[in-house]
Order: C-alpha cells, then structure tokens, then sequence
C-alpha cells in the first residue's frame, strides 16, 4: 500500500527556497581530463590535493547495486549523526517542532534535538523493547514532525516489529525515521524496499558496523528524491572526504569480505549467548539480531568494574529506562570472546 503526503507542508519555511552553495566540483568534476584553475587547490598531486566529488557518484552507484536502492534515492552523510542533525534541522522549527523516540535508544537523536532547540516526546518500549502503538499515536501532536526508530534496536538488540512500524507509518503524516544500523546482523529485511511506497519514511544504514568502517565515518540515507534534493542542499558541499569514498568503494568491491565477518559475528552471537545461560549471576540474555548481546546481571555497577579490572571494556547501560543492571557486551574475535568468556568465570 502507497501513501503520499505533501512533504513540502513539512520542511521549515525558511529553508523551501534555499539555494545550495555551488562549489566548484558541482560544476566540472575531476574525473574530465582538464586543467583545473578553479578551486584554489594546490596543483600539485598529493592524492588528496583536489576537493572530494561532493555528491559521492562512483560510491552512490555501488551502493544502489548492492542495496537495490536507485542512487537518486541515497544521501551520504559524515556518519549516520550527521544524516541525524540534517533531517532535524530540515523539518523542525527550534523552540516549536518537536521529535519521537522510544527509549531505550540511540541517545544521539536527543542530543541532536538539543543542540537544535527541538522539542522531544518520548514513548518508553514496554518490557519486551517492543513499540506502545496505541500510546505512541495517542502522543502525536501537530508539532511532531519526525519519528526516530531503531531496529534492530541500541542497546537492546531487538528488531521492532514490523506491522507495528508500518501501522505508524500509514497513520503518521510527518517524517519516519528508521535507523538500520545494526540491519545486517538482522534476519528481517530492510525497510529501504518500502522508500518507493512511503515518501515520509527514511531509511538509514551505516558503514561502521557490518563494514568495519567506524573510523571512515559514513553513513547512508534512503528515502524519495525530494527529500533527497533538499538534504543536498543544506549538507555542507564536501560533507564525505575522498579518503572516506575510496575506501569504502575498496570495501565494497571485496564484500566476500564483509559477508564472511559477518556470518562469523552471528555464529560468535549464538555460540555466546549459549555459554553466558550457564553464568549464574546473569539472570537474563535478551534475543538480539544486531552483533551485541544485552543481559541483565545482579548488580551491573559491581560486573563493569570487574571487567575493568581486567581490562575488558563492556557498556554499563543500567541507568537507561527498563535496562536496571544491564550491561551489553559486543561481540568481538572468537579469540577475544573466548578470552571474556574465561575471564567471566572467574567472577
């Protein structure tokens, strides 16, 4: 089922007749064999002397084949925080619009709101870290312009389920927000196959989790070729480095690569959440699709330090709501896992 709303309705008045900035780069690329006197780049090579294509077309074009997702669909972005900070600021009005989340979650898109004056209404997930439709479609108010979900879920691991984000998705007339970060750990398929049916729904994925790419900051962004237009037009020109494209297409051409890992970090996930149900001061390992296992422990202030003790680093998330004395573990190598499960039984 389609849903069409009018997007332009959405974005901030003063941002409808935005011109972008025209950079040098949007008018001749460095691909053409030509003498370029125009940017005020030093002539010499260095192989980063010229500025960076500026809308990422080598990259958008293996990123549509491997995501089935057409390129006019795809924005870039400096991480998926700066798609975040792209999408607020586009829709909402400071000290006026406002956005949904559900905590537990991300915390980057309360911060965001913050830095931006924007307003936030938080629905809390019920026990299971499942959405609370009725209350959340209760909660929506004229002022809601965007809605940020998580799934699979940080830091709980879950993927939301998906009759309920699509039943949201029909009857909110604002912007959806999907946050995919962790999808390719996931069994469930994307929600980027619904961006030709849904023009206010967003998709974003990230090249720092499955890729191994966190350092290259560099996030994805699916959603319909307006909202696409306008996002080009606010982000900063050369908001994606060369060094950031590059290895990322270099990524990208050896994804036999990236889909072994992968594989592996599932096997690892299943295998360790085997092993931690004999701990006994782990009272519960909530099911997770994403490449990290939430548990709850008798006392998470206690476990963290102990791990600390020695020098292992896990997430102490106990003062995240319905997440008292959780503490989430990301799965590492088989030899580092079976170094933190040793490690565990000495506890």
């Amino acid at each position: 089922m389609n849903k069409r709303i009018d997007i332009a309705s959405l974005i901030r008045p003063e941002l409808l007749d935005i011109k972008a900035y025209s950079s040098a780069r949007d008018e001749f690329s460095t691909e053409e064999e030509m003498i370029f006197l125009d940017a005020n780049e030093n002539p010499f090579n260095t192989k980063l002397n010229r500025y960076p294509d500026p809308y990422q077309s080598k990259l958008k074009s293996r990123i549509s084949e491997l995501k089935n997702v057409d390129s006019k669909n795809i924005v870039l972005g400096n991480g998926s925080d700066e798609i975040i900070d792209l999408l607020i600021r586009l829709f909402c009005v400071p000290y006026t619009d406002k956005i949904m989340t559900f905590p537990p979650t991300y915390g980057m898109y309360k911060v965001t709101a913050d830095l931006n004056a924007i307003g936030i209404q938080e629905v809390l997930l019920d026990e299971n870290f499942q959405l609370k439709v009725d209350e959340i479609l209760e909660r929506i108010t004229k002022e809601t312009k965007l809605i940020f979900f998580c799934s699979p879920n940080n830091p709980s691991g879950n993927t939301l389920y998906r009759e309920d984000v699509i039943r949201i998705l029909h009857q909110f007339d604002g912007i959806v927000v999907i946050d995919e970060a962790y999808s390719d750990f996931s069994t469930e398929s994307s929600f980027s196959e619904l961006v030709e049916d849904y023009n206010n729904l967003v998709v974003m994925q990230t090249f720092s989790k499955a890729y191994g790419l966190a350092g290259a900051r560099l996030g994805m962004c699916f959603t319909n070729p307006f909202i696409v237009d306008y996002l080009n037009k606010i982000k900063p020109p050369y908001n994606v480095n060369s060094l950031s494209q590059n290895i990322a297409l270099e990524k990208l051409s050896s994804i036999e690569k990236v889909e072994s890992q992968i594989k592996s970090i599932i096997s690892e996930r299943i295998k360790l959440e085997g092993d931690l149900k004999h701990i006994d001061w782990i009272t519960h390992i909530y099911p997770s699709q994403a490449n990290f296992l939430l548990v709850k422990v008798d006392d998470a202030n206690k476990r963290y330090k102990q791990f600390l003790d020695h020098r292992i680093v896990v997430r102490n998330r106990t003062t995240q709501p319905n997440c008292e004395n959780c503490l989430r573990f990301t799965i590492g190598t088989p030899e580092e896992n079976s170094t933190f499960l040793e490690t565990i039984k000495t506890f």
